[in-house]
């Protein structure tokens, strides 16, 4: 199966998962394909999936039955409101979702400088590069040799091996300063950052302050089984995780509401916390 066969069969899940209806014209009109194709592609996905949709003669659509089981999908509804809100121009009058989004500040990077550090990657290479940061808002030189690029929330890291500290760091892109310069292929890689390769569980729950229907509440939210969220992630990355699910380590906010989730295993990963 090819990669465009693979997209259209993606669209007929998501659209018969979330909205409950798929017909030809939405083929059409995504991929810009005959009538005659896009039949041919609903009856492709029924044929990997006997019994998923049912043909309303009357509304002319097919609809999700009750056997109806994702394969294409990551069952997150962010999937499906990403692409209807991107094609919100495109979909016509009837289809139009209106929706708005919080307005996030660019983190401003010169491209001179991605280009290195794509190339440095890429070619296992270290670079000079000149780094600022609140501890040290002066420029600051120093040798790095990148594995990784990596997205923490509001803004993109660089991991790599820094010679100045001896230990993999998480730069921030927008903090280079100048152009790096690309220097000798080194023997530091990705696969030397131990806490790159080790996956941890992060476990949270609600506020035990909160009274049993808050906690509910919260659950069904992040659809908790036995009272617990567990989510796994690089042990480098797991401060930037508590921090995007708005946990605070140090101290509770007087106000529970306001808390909601709570760190039970702080214990087990205390030496990834900074």
């Amino acid at each position: 199966m090819n990669t465009s066969e693979q997209q259209r069969l993606w669209l007929i899940e998501l659209l018969a998962w979330w909205e409950g209806r798929v017909n030809t014209s939405d083929l059409v009109r995504e991929f810009q394909v005959t009538r005659q194709s896009a039949s041919k592609c609903i009856n492709q996905y029924l044929a990997f999936q006997p019994g998923s949709l049912a043909y309303n003669t009357h509304q002319k659509v097919y609809q999700s039955t009750d056997a109806f089981k994702p394969l294409y999908l990551n069952g997150d509804v962010a999937e499906y409101l990403e692409w209807a809100t991107r094609h919100t121009n495109t979909l016509g009058l009837n289809m139009h979702l209106p929706y708005d989004a919080v307005p996030l500040p660019p983190r401003h990077i010169q491209p001179e400088i991605m280009r290195q550090l794509v190339q440095a990657i890429r070619e296992h290479r270290a670079l000079e590069v000149d780094y600022v940061s609140l501890t040290n808002p002066d420029r600051e030189g120093r040798i790095v040799v990148p594995h990784s690029f990596v997205k923490t929330g509001l803004r993109w890291h660089l991991r790599a091996w820094c010679e100045k500290s001896q230990e993999y760091r998480d730069f921030v892109l927008s903090r280079f300063r100048g152009v790096p310069e690309l220097e000798q292929v080194s023997d530091k890689t990705g696969e030397d950052d131990h806490a790159w390769h080790i996956l941890s569980e992060v476990i949270f729950a609600p506020d035990p302050r909160l009274t049993p229907a808050q906690k509910d509440v919260i659950q069904t939210d992040y659809q908790m089984e036995n009272g617990e969220l567990r989510i796994t992630t690089r042990a480098c990355l797991i401060q930037y995780l508590i921090q995007e699910m708005q946990v605070n380590t140090k101290m509770l906010d007087p106000d529970p509401k306001a808390q909601q989730l709570v760190l039970v295993n702080r214990n087990d990963i205390s030496e990834w916390l900074f």
